[in-house]
């Protein structure tokens, strides 16, 4: 009988760089779909990503990534994610982003836009939205918890 292996070999590659290689204990990413929880040997499959944040934890520690389309292939013991963008939360520049997600909402099609029109616009909200959380799970920059409430009340409004 084979024994469930222990750690998953996590890698996320963009087309621009090497993102991650870490073996990490478990981690959550986002599907098309919706999110999918991965731990050691997980059945193999392979999943089309969506927008969202790449959660991995590693000991006692939990960090983000953005991660924003592309595809991942799950083994028992490898994850890789082959994502058009992705970039570690820490990097992320919260005035920039906020900044991005303030020109998404500012740039909001008129009556009589294509569908295609929409849907760019709510892609480029969703982009800067997932940023601006995954900024503030990890802490990154000063500011960033104030800057994400802000910028979700204006949505709400």
């Amino acid at each position: 009988m084979a024994t469930l292996p222990e750690k998953i070999e996590l890698q996320v590659v963009t087309p621009e760089r090497h993102i991650l290689s870490e073996d990490v204990d478990s981690l959550e990413m986002p599907g098309k779909d919706g999110y999918l929880g991965i731990l050691p040997g997980h059945a193999p499959l392979i999943t089309e990503l969506g927008v969202g944040i790449l959660t991995y934890h590693k000991g006692g520690e939990t960090r983000y990534l953005t991660v924003m389309y592309g595809f991942a292939e799950v083994l028992p013991d490898r994850v890789i994610v082959l994502a058009e963008i992705s970039e570690r939360a820490e990097e992320i520049d919260v005035a920039r982003a906020t900044a991005a997600l303030e020109r998404a909402r500012a740039d909001t099609p008129k009556a009589g836009s294509t569908e295609a029109d929409w849907d760019r616009a709510n892609a480029a909200i969703e982009r800067a939205t997932a940023r601006l959380q995954a900024a503030t799970k990890a802490g990154s920059g000063s500011g960033a918890a104030g800057a994400v409430s802000r910028t979700m009340q204006h949505q709400a409004a």
